[in-house]
């Protein structure tokens, strides 16, 4: 199920993640007038978006599946 939902939900939040990216981008090059000020709220958004988008994708599923696996160890025991 873990799988299922990843390659489901795979193309609405890599969209998502590169639209708002891209968005960025500008402000985080330092385009414009005035974006010394701006500039270091684009590259922490753009940090944090690349790195909600890999736990979202791959940290939070692998530790679902390795804590479902353990949870069914300890309880089949017992």
């Amino acid at each position: 199920a873990v799988l299922e939902t990843g390659v489901v939900r795979l193309r609405p939040i890599m969209m998502t993640t590169a639209s708002t990216i891209l968005g960025m981008l500008p402000i985080a090059l330092g385009l414009g007038a005035g974006s010394e000020l701006r500039q270091p709220m684009a590259v922490a958004i753009i940090g944090g978006l690349i790195t909600s988008t890999l736990l979202s994708l791959i940290v939070v599923p692998v530790l679902y599946t390795l804590l479902e696996d353990l949870w069914l160890k300890v309880f089949k025991r017992s």
